[in-house]
């Protein structure tokens, strides 16, 4: 029974703690890491009621110290896969039945237990698996996840209230049902509020899920689960297992209850699986809804009236923070002939001034790359680019040493061809390709940026000249999803940025505002009438 309308109103984005020298959170966070790097721990998956370990056993090692082992994830195959999706099938009612405030409010106690008692150990756990720096972690683990939580109870809360117009003598009203059958959320390893915000965001609604997190993320992903029991989630509401992926699909995308599927990773890995649904829409119950963020090929264009430090800027920290293993990263950027001798100068600066190593040496703002697998893949662009002297030139960085970890320097190249492979391929890593334009062919450059991608996730301009900015604004309409103007084309906030992209970056649906949570509604009009007619004729039948 409900007894009030329950209404959860716009909340504020959570500060970001600065970590200064000395200061209580700098204190607890290195205690924090400490602490996780001094316990080994054995990580089951979490299905229904269990904590499920197996005899197949996968080391978690901090990517910049590969040595290190920071314990064990428990490595599942079909039998619990199917398992899952009948715990969460099993908990579907309940969860789907209970009252808004009380789903809302799991979700609201797992924020603030994120912004206090678990702020440095997810951080902490953050910075040992995914390699990042604290202020990194801070944005990623603390600050967008618990916004992602408070955000999206608000947006639930005020989609609830949309309601239709009721006429004289009845009254409408919507219901938004979950979806039927189970959510798919599979997440990717850069960012844990990723990983928090693909499942959570269905959940919240009504839904039930499977979750499986990218196998280079499960240190931080198992934690974030745990505050989610102790938050109150109820068992088999979300399900966390660690499964090889075609493994996962083959039993997900073939169960009739399958609804829906909120992803972000590889735009090759979303077709595949877009690809596999279609041609099984015979056997689901519903059309699911197929929801994904996928990959980036993301610009920044410099105009010939831009301020030269806003450029080097946007550029050291668009391409370079988080070694550019962003989906937004800046990895093509576009120079007007007038500033490059300048720009390259004071950008080589700044990238040699950068330090790169542990993250435990909060001085370091270059890390490791995530595994092996991208660290070779990166230093076979990079030696490629060294052998094609008539293509392009390195301006700065390029060493890459796996000894201890996967560390690739920030490297800039510079091509002379606008279409060479680093322009045109994702590549995930610190890479920047620099192309040096007639400054006066601004617009045709425009057009060049517009056509040299498949992606459409993020980009910039920078500009003093206003109808610089203009021309770029409408003429990159479609280029990104989310558009920079003098600015870094990363960093999205929740609430103030919403995030995503269409063409080959995935579906648009813009994590952080309520267009997502829409996603994973199902809306039903309901139409009751006072007082019904009780005859079949109408007053234009009375003619004589």
């Amino acid at each position: 029974m409900q007894y009030g309308d329950f209404y959860y109103p716009q909340p504020s984005n959570e500060p970001v703690l600065n970590y200064a020298p000395g200061s209580p959170e700098k204190l607890a966070l290195k205690s924090a890491i400490k602490e996780l790097k001094a316990h080994k721990i054995d990580v089951p998956m979490y299905i229904g009621t269990e904590e499920v370990r197996t005899d197949k056993k996968v080391a978690m090692r901090p990517p910049h110290e590969h040595a290190h082992v920071l314990g064990y994830y428990n490595v599942g195959d079909a039998k619990h896969v199917t398992k899952a999706i009948n715990a969460a099938l099993k908990a579907k009612d309940k969860w789907s039945n209970m009252t808004w405030e009380n789903r809302a409010n799991i979700f609201l106690k797992a924020a603030d237990l994120i912004a206090t008692k678990y702020r440095p150990f997810l951080n902490a756990a953050t910075m040992l698996g995914q390699s990042k720096n604290v202020i990194q972690a801070e944005l990623d683990a603390a600050c967008e996840l618990i916004d992602f939580l408070r955000f999206n109870v608000h947006f639930v809360s005020d989609i609830y209230r949309q309601q239709p117009l009721s006429g004289a003598g009845m009254n409408n009203r919507m219901e938004y049902r979950p979806l039927e059958g189970f959510v798919f959320a599979l997440s990717p390893f850069n960012f844990t509020a990723i990983g928090g915000n693909l499942p959570t965001s269905a959940a919240m609604c009504g839904n039930v899920v499977v979750w499986k997190c990218a196998n280079t993320q499960v240190y931080s992903a198992q934690l974030f689960m745990r505050i989610l029991k102790e938050a109150g989630l109820p068992d088999g509401v979300i399900n966390l297992i660690f499964v090889d992926g075609a493994t996962v699909g083959e039993v997900v995308f073939n169960h009739p209850e399958f609804s829906g599927i909120h992803f972000t990773g590889s735009t090759g890995v979303f077709n595949k699986m877009w690809e596999t649904i279609g041609k099984n829409m015979g056997m689901y119950r519903s059309y699911p809804r197929i929801v994904g963020e996928t990959g980036g090929k993301d610009f920044v264009i410099a105009h010939k009236s831009a301020d030269v430090d806003v450029v080097v800027t946007a550029l050291a920290r668009g391409a370079f923070e988080y070694q550019g293993q962003k989906c937004s990263a800046a990895s093509r950027a576009y120079i007007p002939s007038n500033l490059a001798p300048l720009i390259k100068k004071k950008l080589v600066e700044v990238v040699k001034s950068m330090k790169m190593g542990t993250v435990e040496d909060f001085t370091n703002f270059i890390n490791a790359v995530i595994d092996e697998k991208s660290f070779d893949k990166l230093e076979g662009y990079i030696k490629s680019a060294r052998k094609r002297d008539s293509n392009c030139k390195i301006w700065v960085g390029g060493k890459c040493d796996k000894s201890q970890g996967y560390f690739i320097e920030p490297t800039i190249i510079e091509t002379f061809d606008p279409h060479y492979v680093t322009m045109e391929e994702e590549l995930f890593g610190p890479v920047l390709t620099m192309y040096i334009y007639d400054e006066n062919k601004f617009e045709e450059t425009l057009k060049l940026v517009d056509n040299t991608s498949a992606y459409a996730l993020t980009g910039a301009i920078i500009s003093k000249d206003r109808f610089a900015v203009e021309l770029a604004t409408n003429k990159l309409r479609n280029s990104a999803g989310n558009f920079y103007i003098n600015d870094k084309p990363t960093g999205a906030v929740v609430g103030q940025q919403p995030f995503g992209g269409a063409r080959a970056s995935g579906t648009n649906d813009k994590a952080g505002s309520m267009l997502n949570m829409y996603r994973w509604l199902s809306a039903r009009t309901v139409k009751e009438t006072f007082n019904p007619p009780t005859n079949f004729t109408y007053p234009f039948m009375l003619e004589k």
